[in-house]
This record gives C-alpha cells, sequence and structure tokens, in this order.
C-alpha cells in the first residue's frame, strides 16, 4: 500500500513539473504570435509597410525659351525640299528656375517648311526651318517652334546692267569695227554676252551646313516628367 502511494505521488510530481515548464514557452509562443517578429525584416507589434512610391515631378518650360541648337546636316534653299526633316542637337542647356531641365546634347529633329532655290534672273531664295521634336533622357518630346527663316533677293536690278552693260559695250566694238550696221551686230552680240555673263556669276542660293547654330523659340509650354 504504502508503495502504490510513493508511486502514485511520484507520478503526479512528475505531472505538476511538466505543466509548469511548458508554460513559459507557451506563453512566449503567443506573444510572438501576436507581436510579430522582432528583427531585420520584423516590426515588433507593428505592421510593417512598403515605402511609398514618389510621384513624377512635372516641370513646365514655358513659352518664349530659347532653344538653340547645331544642324547635324546641311540644309539649303536648293539642296532641301519642303517636308524634309533635319536632324540636330542641342547646344546650350534649358534651365528652369536655375535648374537645367534638358541638358546640353539632347537630340533634337527639325522638317524644312519652305525651300526655293534662287532664279536665274528674277526672284529670292527662301529656307524656313522649324524643330518638332526634342529627346529629353531618352524620351522624344513633340514641340511648336517658331521658324528661322532665312531669305536672298534676287539680282534683277544687277543682271539688268550687267546685260545692259554687255549691250552697250558691244555696240561700241560694232560701230567701231563697221559703222551703224555693225553697232547693231555688236549690240545684239554684246548683249548676249552680258546675260550669259549675269547669269553665271550672278545670284547665290543659301545654304547653311552642318554645325551651324540655330535659335528656335517654344511658342507652347513643354511639360517634361522627371
Amino acid at each position: 500500500m504504502r508503495g502504490r502511494m510513493l508511486v502514485l505521488v511520484s507520478f503526479l510530481l512528475a505531472l505538476t513539473l511538466a505543466a509548469c515548464s511548458s508554460k513559459p514557452s507557451d506563453s512566449a509562443a503567443n506573444a510572438a504570435a501576436q507581436n510579430g517578429p522582432a528583427g531585420p525584416g520584423g516590426s515588433g507589434g507593428m505592421t510593417a509597410s512598403a515605402p511609398a512610391k514618389a510621384e513624377p515631378q512635372v516641370v513646365t518650360v514655358p513659352a518664349g525659351t530659347s532653344l538653340t541648337v547645331r544642324l547635324g546636316q546641311s540644309v539649303g534653299s536648293k539642296i532641301s525640299t519642303p517636308g524634309q526633316s533635319f536632324s540636330a542637337t542641342l547646344s546650350t542647356p534649358v534651365q528652369v528656375e536655375g535648374n537645367t531641365v534638358i541638358p546640353a546634347g539632347a537630340t533634337a529633329e527639325g522638317t524644312v517648311v519652305d525651300a526655293k532655290p534662287l532664279g536665274k534672273f528674277k526672284g529670292g531664295a527662301v529656307l524656313n526651318l522649324k524643330l518638332v521634336s526634342i529627346s529629353v533622357n531618352g524620351s522624344p518630346h513633340s514641340i511648336e517652334t517658331s521658324a528661322v527663316v532665312r531669305s536672298e533677293k534676287g539680282k534683277g536690278k544687277r543682271t539688268a546692267v550687267i546685260t545692259g552693260g554687255g549691250a552697250a559695250v558691244g555696240a561700241l566694238i560694232g560701230g567701231l569695227a563697221g559703222g551703224g550696221k555693225g553697232a547693231g551686230i555688236g549690240a545684239l552680240a554684246g548683249g548676249g554676252a552680258g546675260a550669259a555673263g549675269s547669269a553665271y556669276t550672278g545670284n547665290k542660293d543659301i545654304v547653311l551646313p552642318a554645325e551651324s547654330a540655330l535659335t528656335f523659340k517654344l511658342e507652347s509650354p513643354l511639360e517634361i516628367r522627371k
């Protein structure tokens, strides 16, 4: 009987010790489950959230801003045609409130609005250019700019003087050679020579070689996302 009591008491003590040793670990587990992991990735009781993404900043380049570019190839009143495209590179950075928004070296594209070669005896040469786009951080932006116009007046008066002078000289030579009849023949010959001379030595077409610097102005604001 006494032996059975000792066995029962020992069993009860073992159960009591087992229960006491399991309570702290259970409490710690419950606390960890409620508070979340505390460590590099844990918040120790606070819910972790991903950092908010910054909204893209929009910078407006106002109308009237100058864009100075250098031509990528030659354009001219005779060598270019209306609607033809040309490349250019921004030579001066564009700044807004002291901050550079379009760096030097940005690529641009333009179009030939009008190109008319100079006539042989009358009329004038015209070259009309505009920029249509510019790339900022690799993204092209459509733009509207003022036109750069170059014109060259015809040499009509100079042609008439040269032609008249040639006829007069021809008449003089013809008169000295054979009197009145010779003067008439000389005038025709001299007039032809004067006309040919004016067509050859007269007018020049407009040519803007590569690397020429041109300045355009924005006609409407340009919005750039940074």
